[in-house]
């Protein structure tokens, strides 16, 4: 009857077929190849940090931050290997204040003569290591003492976390400059070691309060039931559990000892005069100012703005792309 042929085909119990069957019988009766049916209908399985990956690429600044960040570290990489910067060779400008920017010397030049652009090449190693290098510091010193202080607990926590305080109650900056002056030899390294073991507190603080959310949770219990020692539960099984948060702390701890590094050695306590990074050129940049010099500060400026505008960028990206709450 053509009622019955109107009702969709019974099992042998007497039940209509389930949609997932009647969507296959109908893919079934196309033309198409069985195996290009497959491809469309299989689901793809991605594991955390592709699903972070494809959140992060729908960041569109996040994104453009990245591709400028690998351009200036590229440039600074790059153009130092076939344009050394020399101190020792000051051919001198035929101008007061050095050479406009032009063709042949895009960024201008000193007053010395010397040229912007591979002053702002070479001065950009210095300002990008003194940042990654005092990010690994930091983070790792902060991860250790959170991770203790948040899956001890008791006495151990308190102590770590007053530890904690005191750093958040001195002035950072004041200790800073007072550290590059009297314990700071000029050099990277000693700027490097003062400002990683003065920015830890905050990561200390973020992974103390990931652990303490996290040692309870349901898988900590079923290592403790099988025996696992508290050290591997608490560096192998929940601190990968809480490095979002520090991932993208890290990311901010990098663009903030970029500044501080140019704030320390444009008052004259960070890196020495006879090495070059982003700071000491906008120090060096005052003498050009007063004769028109705009140039010399502009670009190491602009150098310094992009590189923790797009390092910020990175941060907000990385924040939404490792949440796991966040939807696609």
């Amino acid at each position: 009857m053509a009622v019955e042929d109107s009702q969709p085909t019974r099992d042998r119990a007497g039940a209509p077929p389930a949609h997932g069957q009647r969507v296959a019988e109908d893919l079934l009766d196309t033309d198409e190849d069985p195996q290009q049916v497959d491809r469309e209908v299989a689901l793809q399985s991605l594991n955390q940090w592709q699903l972070a990956w494809r959140r992060f690429r729908k960041h569109r600044m996040a994104f453009v931050g990245l591709g400028i960040l690998i351009f200036l570290v590229a440039v600074v990489i790059v153009v130092p290997i076939f344009q050394p910067f020399n101190f020792l060779n000051i051919p001198g400008s035929p101008r007061p204040g050095g050479e406009p920017p032009r063709l042949d010397r895009i960024f201008g030049t000193t007053y010395e003569g010397r040229d912007v652009f591979t002053l702002v090449a070479n001065g950009g190693r210095v300002s990008l290591v003194v940042g990654l290098m005092s990010m690994v510091i930091a983070g790792s010193i902060g991860v250790v003492v959170g991770s203790i202080a948040g899956f001890m607990g008791g006495m151990i926590d308190n102590i770590l976390m007053r530890i904690v305080d005191v750093f958040f109650a001195i002035p950072f900056l004041f200790v800073i400059l007072v550290a590059a002056r009297f314990f700071g030899r000029g050099d990277v390294l000693s700027l490097v070691l003062i400002i990683g073991l003065l920015s830890w507190p905050l990561i200390a603080r973020l992974v103390r309060a990931s652990f303490l959310s996290l040692r309870e949770a349901d898988f900590v219990d079923a290592a403790r039931a099988v025996g696992v020692s508290n050290m591997r539960i608490a560096f192998r099984h929940i601190l990968p559990n809480a490095l979002s948060p520090v991932i993208v702390a890290c990311t901010l701890l990098v663009a903030n000892a970029i500044v501080l590094e140019a704030f320390v050695s444009f008052l004259g306590f960070g890196i020495r005069e006879t090495e070059v990074s982003w700071g000491n050129a906008l120090a060096n940049a005052q003498e050009g100012i007063r004769f028109g010099n705009w140039w010399w500060a502009f670009f190491p400026g602009m150098a310094i703005a992009l590189t923790v505008l797009s390092i910020n960028f990175i941060g907000d990206g990385l924040r939404d792309a490792l949440d796991p709450r966040s939807r696609d």
